[in-house]
């Protein structure tokens, strides 16, 4: 059994939307944190926390008890690890949480090659949870580290899903969850455009399904950043295209058909097309009417 008391020393590996706040958080927490990210300026604004900034994965990951990635795709994970890999020691904790999709497999295999003992653990929420501790993360991997890795995850989440002993699983869940995001992302934005370009104020079906039972908390925050005209990304149109196209091409493997998601990402497409791939997913809705 791996002792609690062995983690002490986390090299987090992307400082972004998610990554910075889950660095944060650690290190508030009293965890030595290492950083690294490949705009330094952005990991650099985490210095105040408490935080170390490194050039690169390799000085960032020397002497951790773990490293976690978060970062935009599997090859930018893969190109981070085999920069960091003559630092790793045999056994080492590695915790992946970027969303890559069934592309887990190829991570699998480097941590297999180089002996890591290897964590696919993503997380459901985005920038406000994340910077509040609040994300469910959803970890798959041996379950005699469960012990040792829950003050980690603690720290990122509210609630810690240990979803099999099999990683890969974890990452094949979030496209599911994926799904159903992008699903009600596009119905809000949808029914509003629809309402507002038939001439009726959109406020209004807010005001019908409020309190009702197709009510959420995730239609009342995209339903009033697109009233308010408000795209402040939390997660960006560009990074739904990429995980929505994970699903599809998910999907094809699989010989299934799906409709939702692959309409679904023909508008975040054309959205991004349009230059609002740094704006919220929100945005969805600017992508709503054809050019006459």
């Amino acid at each position: 059994m791996v002792q609690q008391k062995e983690m002490k020393t986390i090299a987090v590996l992307g400082t972004g939307i998610m990554g910075g706040p889950m660095a944060s958080n650690l290190a508030k927490s009293g965890f030595a944190v290492h950083v690294w990210n490949r705009t330094r300026a952005k990991a650099e604004k985490l210095i105040p926390d408490g935080l170390s900034v490194y050039d690169t994965p390799q000085e960032a990951v020397k002497d951790t008890d773990a490293v976690l990635t978060v970062l935009k795709d599997a090859p930018t994970v893969l190109e981070a690890m085999n920069s960091a890999q003559e630092n790793l020691s045999k056994d080492a904790i590695w915790i992946q949480m970027t969303t890559v999709g069934k592309k887990i497999d190829e991570l699998i295999q480097f941590a297999e090659k180089h002996e890591l003992t290897f964590f696919d653990a993503p997380v459901q929420g985005t920038k406000a949870p994340a910077e509040s501790g609040e994300l469910t993360v959803m970890p798959s991997g041996p379950s005699e580290y469960k012990e040792v890795l829950t003050p980690i995850f603690d720290v990122i989440g509210k609630k810690t899903i240990w979803v099999s002993e099999e990683a890969g699983k974890s990452s094949r869940l979030k496209l599911a969850l994926n799904s159903w995001v992008f699903a009600l992302t596009h119905g809000v934005a949808e029914s509003l455009t629809i309402a507002k370009e038939l001439g009726v104020d959109p406020q209004l079906v807010m005001d019908v399904i409020t309190g009702g039972s197709m009510d959420t908390p995730y239609f009342q925050q995209k339903g009033k950043a697109i009233l308010n005209d408000d795209y402040t990304a939390s997660f960006a149109v560009k990074n739904a295209v990429k995980d929505a196209q994970l699903i599809v091409d998910a999907m094809e493997d699989e010989d299934l058909q799906i409709d939702i998601t692959a309409a679904g990402l023909q508008r975040f497409q054309r959205a991004l097309e349009e230059g609002h791939g740094d704006k919220d997913i929100a945005a969805s809705g600017l992508a709503g009417k054809k050019e006459e």
